[in-house]
């Protein structure tokens, strides 16, 4: 339970995001609107995201690229509301853990969680986030 957890954290701004996940803002916007995902927000209205939120957003991108248009996607993905357990939260912890964090830390904060995958568990974002490490 402690790691699902840490994978809802609000920890990621929508920038390093559309790095992570080669979406456009108005791409992730639009899951959005679908609940699809449920980004956190902080008292500024930023949105800010966690490992579960790239992730969905990665199989919704490789779906797309399947063909499947956004009704389909709903069907395949349950829609995440505010009060689910898989929606992004914020809370003290994790408001001061991400102002405390560079770039460079949150994406070995990444490597480390796709590291710890158990063996026979595989990932869309194992593949999808290579090219982010290398920078």
């Amino acid at each position: 339970m402690a790691d699902e957890i840490r994978r809802n954290m609000a920890l990621f701004p929508i920038g390093i995001v559309m790095k992570l996940t080669d979406l456009t803002a108005r791409q992730i916007r639009y899951y959005e609107q679908h609940e699809l995902i449920v980004p956190a927000r902080t008292a500024g209205n930023q949105r800010l995201f966690s490992f579960n939120d790239v992730e969905r957003l990665l199989e919704i991108k490789s779906l797309i690229e399947k063909g499947v248009n956004i009704a389909g996607i709903k069907q395949v993905m349950n829609p995440v509301s505010n009060d689910s357990e898989e929606a992004t939260m914020v809370s003290a912890k994790s408001e001061e853990t991400r102002r405390e964090l560079s770039e460079q830390q949150l994406r070995r904060m990444l490597k480390q969680q796709l590291l710890e995958k158990k063996p026979g568990q595989t990932s869309m974002i194992q593949g999808q986030l290579q090219s982010y490490y290398k920078r």
